[in-house]
C-alpha cells in the first residue's frame, strides 16, 4: 500500500508541475523585492519591440471568455465552477444574455474581481479581457459585490448561497461596505489581484482615483500597489487558502488561451519574496503551518518559511530517510546538495504537530 501511495503521489505531482514551460521563470532566479516583481512582469507580459504590442493580447477577446470557461472553470460534474454561489449552472444554457439574474442560480456572467470602474472601464486595455482576474460567477451575487473592495464582513447585509457576504467591516481602510468570498476561494482571488499588481504595474498607479472603492485598496504606486490594510489582508488570504488543484488546472487552461501564467500559482513563495519588507501581518502568521520554496527546486538550497522551530525529515519515494535537520525560526534555508534529482516527501514537525509536503528536485 505504501508503494502504491507513493506511485500515485508521483503521478499527481507530475501532473501539477508538468505544464510550466521549462525555463519560464529563469529570469526571476535569485531575485526578490520589487526587482523580482519587475522581472515577473517582463516574463508574463513580453513586448514585441517591432510593434510595441504585447504578444499575449493579440488573440484574446472578452467574448472568448465564455468558451474558455468550459475548460478553465468546469467542475468535475461538468457544471460551471462559480466561486460566489452554490448553483448548478450549465455552460451556454445559463449564460448571461442580458436578461434575468435577479435571483441566485438564474444566470452566470463574467466577474472582474478587479472591477471595471477601478481601471476606468477601458475596453481596449488588456485587463478588460484578462482571464486571470475574470471569473464566471452568479449574476445576482456579482451585482451584490458590484465594485466594492474585498474585506472581512462584520455584519452582513447580503449572504449568498455558498456563504459569500456583503456588509460592513471592522477593518480600518475600506470605504463603506466590503465583499468577502468564502474561505475556499480567498486565496484564488488574492493571487489574481497580486497578478494584476505585477502585469499592470505601469498602469495601476494611475488607477487609484478612478473609483472610491478601488482607491481604498490601491495606494497609487507601481511597486507596493496596495494600501497596507489591503496588502496584509490579501497576503493572509494567500497564506491561509493555499494553491489548489483547481487553480493549477485553471492556470494551465488560461496559459493555452492567452499565453501567459499567474506566477503566484506556480510559485506561491513569490508573494512574500516581493512584498516581505512591506508586510505587517504577524498576527496572521502565528498559526500558519511551515512551508518551503521553491518547489520544484533546481538548485541546492531549500528555503524555509516558518515562525516555529522545526525538525525536518526528507524521504525518498521509496520511504528512505535521506536528510534530517533541526531548523530554528531564525534560519531560512537548508542545504540539499546531497539529494539527487527526483521526488521527495518532506515532513515538517513543530509544536507537537506535523505536516508532510511534496518536493521535486530537478
Amino acid at each position: 500500500m505504501k508503494h502504491n501511495y507513493l506511485l500515485l503521489l508521483f503521478f499527481m505531482t507530475f501532473r501539477l508541475f508538468a505544464q510550466i514551460p521549462e525555463g519560464y521563470y529563469d529570469a526571476a532566479e535569485g531575485l526578490d523585492g520589487y526587482t523580482l516583481k519587475t522581472a515577473l512582469k517582463t516574463i508574463i507580459d513580453d513586448i514585441d519591440d517591432s510593434s510595441g504590442q504585447a504578444f499575449h493580447d493579440t488573440s484574446v477577446t472578452y467574448s472568448q471568455l465564455w468558451t474558455l470557461y468550459q475548460t478553465s472553470d468546469v467542475r468535475t460534474d461538468g457544471k460551471v465552477w462559480d466561486v460566489y454561489s452554490d448553483c448548478d449552472f450549465e455552460f451556454g444554457i445559463d449564460q448571461d444574455n442580458g436578461t434575468g439574474g435577479t435571483v441566485e442560480c438564474d444566470k452566470y456572467n463574467r466577474e472582474h474581481t478587479f472591477p471595471r470602474s477601478w481601471f476606468g472601464n477601458n475596453q481596449n486595455h488588456p485587463i478588460f479581457a484578462d482571464a486571470f482576474h475574470i471569473l464566471p460567477t452568479d449574476k445576482k451575487v456579482n451585482a451584490e459585490r458590484g465594485n466594492l473592495a474585498f474585506g472581512e464582513v462584520s455584519s452582513a447585509s447580503y449572504t449568498s448561497l455558498n456563504g459569500s457576504q456583503r456588509g460592513s467591516t471592522d477593518l480600518s481602510g475600506p470605504v463603506g461596505e466590503v465583499f468577502e468570498p468564502v474561505d475556499d476561494y480567498k486565496g484564488d482571488i488574492a493571487r489574481g489581484l497580486f497578478y494584476i499588481a505585477v502585469r499592470y504595474q505601469e498602469d495601476v498607479a494611475s488607477w487609484e482615483t478612478n473609483d472610491t472603492n478601488g482607491n481604498s485598496m490601491l495606494d497609487g504606486t507601481s511597486n507596493k500597489v496596495f494600501e497596507q490594510w489591503a496588502l496584509d489582508l490579501l497576503y493572509s488570504w494567500h497564506i491561509n487558502d493555499p494553491v489548489s488543484t483547481k487553480e493549477i488546472d485553471r492556470n494551465n487552461a488560461i496559459f493555452e488561451h492567452q499565453d501567459n501564467r499567474n506566477p503566484f500559482i506556480d510559485h506561491p513563495e513569490y508573494v512574500s519574496a516581493i512584498w516581505q519588507e512591506e508586510l505587517s501581518v504577524n498576527e496572521y502568521q502565528t498559526n500558519v503551518e511551515p512551508s518551503f520554496y521553491p518547489n520544484p527546486v533546481n538548485g541546492n538550497t531549500l528555503y524555509i518559511d516558518t515562525s516555529f522551530d522545526l525538525e525536518i525529515q526528507i524521504y525518498s519515494v521509496l520511504g528512505k530517510l535521506t536528510l534530517e535537520k533541526q531548523v530554528s525560526n531564525t534560519e531560512n534555508k537548508i542545504d540539499i546538495s546531497k539529494l539527487n534529482s527526483g521526488i521527495y516527501l518532506v515532513k515538517l514537525q513543530y509544536q507537537n504537530q506535523s505536516v508532510t509536503k511534496k518536493l521535486i528536485k530537478q
